[in-house]
């Protein structure tokens, strides 16, 4: 699997160029936005690692850039902390966001979670969590063998979510992909319609494990479950 890193820190470039060989990855490196765009159609990486901060163009236009053509998982590796940096990353169309310093085992961790939701993303569409089971071709959803009757739009706010497992998917998003950009800044329906599918879908709506929330930023789907709040 080839992984392109750009960063214009030549201590995290080498570090990071050094732990993914010795992990088997073919490693490509850039230290520039333009450096970064050109190794990309060059080398055609599986996984690209991006840096914000780095001369010549930022790493958000890098990212539309990227996302003109490929479908790679992008992982950014930022020591910009800010949500609203997170959210104009994830939104232009990275997958998620490491803050620096990091860990260097959990970089490995993304990565190889953002491989995986890629290859299953690729299978059929067919998505199970807990008792239910969401059929994204047919449209229907079964909880314990029992169909489950969603809105219209209940069901484009899950769809959204199942479609990009373990990846934050930005209230942005969300409002302007179903509501349109004029209510970009409507989050109550989010809250409306979230909670409504945690009633429906979560064994424990009020301590959701599959339909999470990300403070200030969005929402989150993780089939293997995981601890969150029901905000």
């Amino acid at each position: 699997m080839r992984i392109l890193v750009a960063d214009d820190d030549p201590q995290i470039l080498r570090a990071l160029r050094i732990t993914l060989a010795v992990q088997g990855y073919d490693v490509v490196t850039a230290t520039s936005g333009p450096q970064a765009i050109t190794a990309a159609i060059d080398h055609r990486p599986d996984v690209l690692m991006l840096d914000l901060g780095m001369p010549g163009l930022d790493g958000v236009d890098v990212i539309h850039a990227v996302r003109g053509w490929s479908e790679a998982p992008i992982l950014v590796v930022s020591g910009r902390t800010g949500a609203a940096d997170k959210v104009e990353a994830l939104d232009a169309g990275a997958d998620d966001y490491v803050t620096k310093p990091f860990s260097i085992e959990e970089v490995l961790a993304r990565i190889r979670a953002l491989t995986r939701r890629a290859a299953h993303e690729d299978a059929a569409p067919v998505v199970r969590f807990g008792d239910v089971t969401v059929d994204l071709s047919a449209r229907t959803v079964l909880r314990d063998g029992a169909h489950v009757r969603l809105t219209p739009t209940e069901w484009q706010v899950l769809e959204r979510l199942v479609r990009h497992p373990g990846r934050l998917v930005t209230r942005q998003t969300l409002l302007t992909e179903i509501w349109g950009s004029q209510h970009v800044t409507d989050t109550g329906y989010l809250r409306l319609y979230v909670a409504q599918l945690r009633k429906k879908l979560e064994p424990v709506p009020a301590h959701p494990r599959h339909l999470l929330t990300e403070a200030g930023m969005g929402y989150r789907f993780e089939p293997d479950g995981a601890a969150g709040t029901a905000v």
